[in-house]
């Protein structure tokens, strides 16, 4: 034990330093100055990226002032209406499961700016912002959430079940998602159609074996699949640190490269989602994309989300590290917008929210007759269902 305890100190001394990835919200800076009608490049914190058997994105992507300006917008709304949300739920006019994004509007916004509405995303349950920037409404999903027919599932479907054309959902089994998501890409390839598809999971989800053999299946048929790891630290009540002997979930694919990016500033989440589209349209296989954010609060409504983390670590973030916060600060310093722009922006949004909530809440419940409906595509039903009993049978 001597002879080790000697050993051991020598061995320390000549682990390799690896620098880690960096997750400040506003460590870009401006190549030159920044245009107020023409694109301007922007450079990215040196730390923002790493790469897993591939070279990872470049340091410098491009920018207008109006994409800038509404990626603002559509965060700040974001924010808004899942704090909506959250009071709804405190009113008890919300009930079930309900899983907030509030500190993770960069990824959804960046990916949204970094895509189109061809390619395709799939996630999990924490996805309110998704359905709604990909052609939802406000009043749409939260109609959803109250359970009315305004909702996008006609008030079926809750939280966890949203959809829009250009969003392939909202799904409630733990990583159940990303096999479907496989599929989407194996589609797109099959159709010969030059699209990505974002295949999205938790780091809580990241140790389901269907993650494991989508990786497999997409690898070996070179499927054109983004893998996203939106890593927030914590899945539900345990850290990562405690449920996952590897935790950086982008050297998990094997034989499949991956990209590790900051997910608390959006232009480089724009970068890192703009690389990875490239990537795999064209014909490059299969990518992972681990994106290193943070959740403000629990991990569902019915988590406090402090009896695993402290109240000053999520104090310490929101207050250094907020990637709403961060877009602010780039407006502002680049001559972009002034603070009181800014604020007119925040009051806009505020009232959108609140527009939208009233609207959801006058929306009726759905009809009995409804619980028949929606449960095949239209055209496809057959003859007849049995109900609860044996008895109860609805004809179509």
């Amino acid at each position: 034990m001597a002879s080790l305890a000697r050993i051991r100190p020598t061995i320390q001394r000549t682990l390799p330093f690896v620098r880690s990835i960096q997750i400040a919200a506003d460590s870009s800076q401006l190549q030159e100055g920044a245009s107020h009608s023409e694109p301007f490049k922007v450079n990215l914190h040196e730390d923002s990226f790493r790469g897993y058997n591939t070279e990872p994105p470049s340091l410098d992507v491009e920018v207008t002032k109006d994409q800038l300006l509404t990626m603002y917008r559509q965060m700040t709304t974001m924010r808004r209406m899942e704090m909506a949300a959250d009071a709804l739920y405190k009113q008890k006019l919300i009930r079930g499961f309900c899983h907030l994004a509030i500190g993770q509007e960069a990824v959804s916004v960046g990916m949204e700016h970094g895509t189109t509405h061809d390619d395709r995303i799939i996630s999990s349950y924490r996805t309110h912002p998704f359905a709604v920037l990909r052609g939802g409404t406000i009043k749409s999903l939260l109609g959803e959430l109250l359970g009315r027919q305004c909702g996008m599932s006609h008030g079926k479907g809750g939280s966890m079940h949203v959809f829009t054309p250009a969003f392939q959902g909202g799904h409630g089994i733990v990583g159940a998602q990303v096999p479907l998501g496989a599929g989407l890409a194996f589609a797109a390839k099959y159709d010969e159609k030059k699209i990505a598809t974002y295949a999205m999971y938790g780091d809580g989800a990241s140790n389901q074996g269907q993650v494991f053999e989508s990786f497999n299946m997409a690898k070996l048929w070179n499927l054109p699949c983004v893998f996203v790891c939106e890593n927030n630290k914590y899945g539900m009540g345990t850290s990562a640190e405690r449920s996952s002997m590897n935790t950086e979930y982008y050297t998990r694919g094997d034989k499949i490269p991956g990209i590790q990016a900051n997910g608390m500033d959006i232009l480089a989440v724009l970068k890192a989602v703009q690389h990875t589209k490239d990537w795999v349209t064209s014909g490059n296989g299969p990518i992972l994309l681990e994106f290193v954010t943070y959740r403000y609060g629990g991990h569902s409504m019915s988590d406090p989300g402090t009896t695993y983390r402290t109240r000053e670590e999520v104090q310490r973030m929101r207050s250094t590290q907020d990637p709403i916060r961060g877009l602010q600060r780039y407006i502002e310093e680049w001559g972009l917008a002034s603070e009181q722009d800014l604020k007119a922006v925040d009051k806009e949004a505020k009232a959108e929210v609140d527009k939208a909530v009233e609207e959801a809440k006058e929306s009726p419940e759905p009809l009995e007759k409804d619980l028949w409906s929606d449960i095949y595509a239209k055209g496809t039903e057959p003859p007849f269902m049995r109900g609860r009993e044996r008895e109860e049978i609805h004809y179509f």
